[in-house]
């Protein structure tokens, strides 16, 4: 069995975290390719060593004195590795990046040395061969992940070596120059590594649990989630969830492989597993619930819509013009609404207005502002019956009005929508009646 480990930057802020680290490597030999972040956090008013990068190299680019600011990350590191009790000395790589940083190098490169010289002091503690990632991660010409040629290098070099650590978050364009990826950052070089050795498994070690069903700061205490399957995983991240962005998933996705997202500090607790599919059953009828608030609805109204053929395309066409997406589109024989972005919806409003007025010929627009929308998603809703019910009950019984509801017909996710002022009442009315009344 081969497993990828990645470590997020609070799991690698310290000695005490780099001994944890190491730790639950050397707990399992299938723990053979390890991708590291830059060191985070150790404490709430802590700074991240990537901001301090980004702060020193702003000073350096603009010709300002940066070496206080340098000799602060300097120190960083070798805290961790007295910490560590090694004599391993980075005075080369820093007189590197003090050169490229007067030479302004970039801030993707300036960023990418966080990293960089983590899986330096990471590869040296535990014994593993490093790779740095500007060898075999690249960019094309116009700066996208260029799969082919990385999987090919990627491949080779890590059947050359049996236990390596290859920092995340950065690669090279055709140039030589550094480029990092945009969202996901070490999260997607730790899901690249994993399909480049075919990994059994891809373990994503921070500073949670796994997923939780809903928002801690809206639930008290929620439930985790055991088992998610990627699906239901991108319905809850498109509702704000902050889990794994898409970006992170897909190599892994594409190649069939799991991922568990595990806890650094607790590495007995279960976490999530997230899975193509599943034929488990999950604990409750709902795997989780998220929201965004800041959406408009917008409802058309012209008699005889439904016989008018093409009359959605005209709407639809409108809000394109404008540089507008719409979220969702629930309708009626008479009605058509259309639920965007408020403050995309607010720079082009009388735009859309003129244009829906001139395309459709409407009766009546109806304008509301301040909703919220909420996605109930699971798997487990497609077998149980009277799920949408429960959900309209349990609103009505802590008098939340519903403005919107829109089920997809893969029967995976509800979504509602209701007035910003109501948003946590129905949140917490929702988790109450699939999983405090379960428990209790």
């Amino acid at each position: 069995m081969i497993k990828v480990v990645k470590f997020g930057g609070s799991s690698l802020a310290s000695a005490e975290q780099f001994m944890k680290v190491a730790s639950i490597i050397k707990a399992d030999e299938a723990r053979r390719y390890v991708v590291p972040s830059a060191p985070g956090k150790r404490f709430s008013d802590d700074t991240k060593v990537t901001d301090m990068l980004y702060s020193c190299y702003d000073l350096a680019a603009k010709g300002k004195a940066f070496d206080e600011e340098f000799e602060q990350i300097k120190k960083r590191y070798y805290e961790i590795i007295e910490g560590l009790g090694m004599t391993l000395s980075l005075e080369d790589e820093f007189a590197t990046i003090r050169a490229c940083f007067i030479g302004k190098a970039g801030r993707d490169y300036a960023a990418s040395r966080g990293e960089y010289l983590n899986g330096i002091v990471l590869a040296n503690y535990l014994g593993y061969d490093f790779i740095d990632s500007a060898d075999v991660i690249f960019f094309d010409d116009s700066g996208k992940f260029d799969s082919k040629r990385t999987y090919e290098v990627l491949s080779e070099r890590l059947e050359n070596s049996e236990r390596a650590v290859v920092p995340g978050f950065y690669g090279s364009m055709p140039n030589d120059t550094i480029k990092t990826f945009s969202r996901g950052g070490s999260d997607v070089t730790g899901s690249i590594v994993a399909a480049s050795c075919n990994a059994d498994i891809y373990e994503n070690w921070t500073d949670v649990s796994g997923f939780l069903i809903a928002d801690p700061r809206i639930i008290d205490n929620p439930e985790p989630i055991k088992v998610i399957t990627y699906k239901e995983l991108r319905e809850l991240a498109y509702m704000g969830a902050t889990v794994l962005h898409e970006d992170a998933i897909f190599p892994v996705r594409k190649a069939g492989i799991p991922i568990n997202i595990k806890n650094t500090n607790r590495p007995d607790d279960h976490g999530t597993m997230i899975v193509e599919s599943t034929s488990q059953r999950p604990e409750y009828t709902i795997t989780g619930i998220a929201g965004k608030k800041g959406f408009t609805s917008i409802s058309i109204e012209k008699d005889m819509m439904n016989s008018e053929l093409g009359f959605g395309r005209k709407v639809l066409e409108v809000f394109e013009k404008n540089g507008i997406n719409f979220e969702h589109m629930p309708s009626g024989i008479d009605t058509m609404t259309v639920i965007v972005h408020q403050e995309e919806f607010e720079k082009a409003e009388q735009e859309v207005l003129a244009g829906i007025h001139r395309n459709c010929k409407p009766d009546s627009i109806v304008i509301e502002t301040g909703l919220a929308l909420i996605a109930i998603v699971g798997r487990g809703m497609r077998a149980t019956r009277g799920t949408a019910g429960r959900i309209f009950s349990a609103l009505a019984h802590a008098r939340v009005n519903v403005n919107m509801i829109d089920q997809g017909s893969s029967e995976l996710n509800i979504i509602v929508g209701v007035s910003e002022e109501d948003f946590d009442t129905a949140m917490k009315s929702i988790y109450d009646i699939f999983v405090t009344q379960k428990l209790s």
